[in-house]
């Protein structure tokens, strides 16, 4: 769908996170990426400049909190500072991937609730409505005493699967914990296919021992459903103990390819077809493979922010 809203009061901005994403967006939507500056002072403080008047305009600022996520948090913070005391209208952060969504809760004695602080943050430095996609626990929305739009890539993944030569069959959805049941299942409910979970326990973080598998995979092709792929330690292992116990083939999808340290060697090395990720996370040249294809989420990204700039509807795109 085009949108045209080059002459309106509706402003995008990109910051250094997601500079491809937040182009295409743009040109979905039918505008230039707002005027604005990044630099540093010697001393690496972030220094940003707002290069067009926004005064009375609807502001959505695009920008993932990916690594380096603290570099990327305060450009954030800092420039919704900048466009609040620029006379905008609203401001409407837009943020495919939220980082520090992964300590949500207190699991043990002393443990901080950063999903909390992030947003606690934001609020503060005055943002008025937030719209990301996939949190790692849907409660975080909870955190919010602004509007807050939670959008889901499980339809796009879908989409591509069914783009595949499976035999609709054969396909088993493949929870790699307990946690992610409820995102299987929707993907299972759109692939008109069965569930499975990899029950195992994670002794420290990054970490992860596979106990058993519940449900039927035996000559079935896997799907491995979840919402960050970091070291890929427990999406390979997963992957291994499905072969061993009876699975034909399995691919892997998540929404946001974080990537980091040894995971793309461990998707490479591992019994994984293809590793199916969206572009929530702007991928390095190490951070490719032949086993990785990345989807866009622009289209709905773009779908959002029309919607909420015309006072429509949200809802529709939750599903």
């Amino acid at each position: 769908m085009a949108y045209q809203y080059a002459n309106s009061k509706l402003k995008l901005f990109s910051l250094n996170s997601n500079y491809p994403l937040a182009q295409e967006i743009a040109e979905i939507m039918g505008v230039e990426l707002g005027k604005s500056s990044v630099k540093h002072f010697s001393d690496g403080e972030v220094q940003i400049s707002i290069e067009e008047s926004i005064r009375g305009c609807d502001v959505f600022i695009v920008q993932s909190t990916s690594a380096p996520v603290n570099e990327h948090l305060m450009e954030l913070l800092i420039m919704i500072d900048a466009v609040k005391r620029a006379s905008a209208k609203t401001i409407n952060v837009v943020i495919p991937y939220y980082g520090y969504a992964r300590q949500d809760r207190k699991a043990k004695a002393r443990e901080p609730i950063t999903a909390k602080l992030v947003a606690n943050l934001l609020e503060t430095a005055g943002a008025d409505r937030v719209i990301v996609l996939d949190l790692h626990a849907p409660q975080i929305q909870g955190f919010f005493d602004i509007l807050i739009d939670h959008l889901q890539a499980v339809p796009i993944l879908s989409e591509y699967f069914k783009t595949k030569d499976l035999n609709p069959d054969d396909i088993v959805i493949v929870s790699p914990d307990h946690g992610g049941v409820t995102r299987a299942r929707k993907m299972a409910e759109r692939l008109k296919a069965p569930i499975a979970i990899i029950d195992k326990r994670r002794p420290k973080p990054n970490v992860a021992e596979v106990m058993n598998i519940v449900g039927n995979i035996e000559g079935k092709v896997c799907i491995l459903i979840d919402d960050i792929i970091d070291t890929a330690g427990t999406i390979t292992l997963g992957a291994n103990a499905l072969i061993q116990n009876g699975a034909k083939e399995v691919y892997a999808c998540c929404s946001h390819p974080v990537l980091s340290g040894p995971a793309i060697e461990r998707i490479e090395n591992s019994v994984i077809k293809e590793l199916i990720v969206t572009n929530t996370i702007q991928l390095s040249d190490e951070k490719r493979s032949p086993k990785v294809k990345q989807l866009s989420v622009a289209n709905l990204m773009a779908d959002a922010i029309s919607r909420v700039y015309e006072n429509k509807s949200v809802s529709t795109l939750f599903d």
